[in-house]
């Protein structure tokens, strides 16, 4: 059970990031749907990975560029994958007028205006975000926002099934519905990092991820109905955006 449950957390790490995974591991398309389970402690290792940047770049170089470091580094580390889906949606639903539109516009390899408009704004928002932190707390604000806004891709995951039409999605390999078991993980790993604040008022910040979540899946089940590996991924980028913002929502007022 263990052994099992190793193959399946490093089909997670190898599909999710570029971190290279043991030559025992076995690869396969039942490991792959059931990685799922691990998206948020994944996101944890990422948002370490990011908070480490920092952490190093911020002793000998000025915060803002620490953060856009951080950035930079945890960008790499997932090959763009989540903002690349993020893109994707916007291109997709800015241009598409019905479900098989919007699913063709979403599977075009190009960026359109939409798309690189969305993009540089999310990417502006995040470093704003960001360099309004104070800098010590920068490094558990990453692992949070990493880990918090899986779990809530989790949980869209979690509701609305796969679109069985997109054939060509880079994560046709993920078209089974999560299992409750798999929702537990996410959710124990998506909000582990928030123990590690001063205030137990930090799980407000809870609220604004979820509530961005429902709104983006009642947007993808009034037009396709469904989600995509794209709609997770916009999903991801877009909760932990807003839950940056929603620590300096808290922090001013609480």
């Amino acid at each position: 059970m263990i052994v099992k449950q190793l193959h399946v957390f490093f089909n997670a790490l190898a599909f999710f990031t570029r971190i290279p995974s043991p030559k025992w591991v076995v690869f396969s398309k039942e490991y792959r749907q059931k990685s799922i389970a691990y998206f948020s402690f994944v996101g944890i290792i990422v948002g370490g990975f990011a908070a480490l940047v920092f952490f190093g770049a911020n002793y000998i170089l000025p915060t803002s560029v620490a953060i856009l470091l951080s950035m930079v580094g945890s960008i790499y580390l997932t090959g763009a994958f989540h903002e690349d889906g993020f893109a994707d949606v916007c291109d997709g639903f800015g241009g598409g007028w019905n479900k098989e539109k919007i699913l063709l516009i979403m599977k075009d390899s190009q960026i359109g205006a939409f798309g690189a408009i969305g993009l540089c704004l999310l990417l502006g928002l995040k470093f704003a975000s960001l360099y309004e932190v104070q800098s010590e707390f920068i490094p558990i604000v990453l692992i949070s926002g990493h880990a918090v806004s899986r779990f809530m891709a989790a949980l869209l995951v979690y509701q609305l099934p796969y679109v069985s039409s997109s054939e060509t999605s880079k994560s046709k390999d993920r078209a089974s519905r999560m299992s409750n078991k798999a929702l537990v993980v996410n959710i124990i790993c998506g909000i582990a990092p928030l123990f590690f604040f001063e205030s137990y008022f930090v799980f407000l910040c809870l609220i604004p991820p979820l509530l961005g979540m429902w709104f983006l899946a009642s947007k993808f089940k009034k037009w396709i109905g469904e989600q995509t590996g794209d709609c997770a991924g916009a999903t991801q980028q877009f909760c932990e955006v807003v839950f940056y913002m929603s620590l300096l929502v808290l922090w001013k007022f609480i």
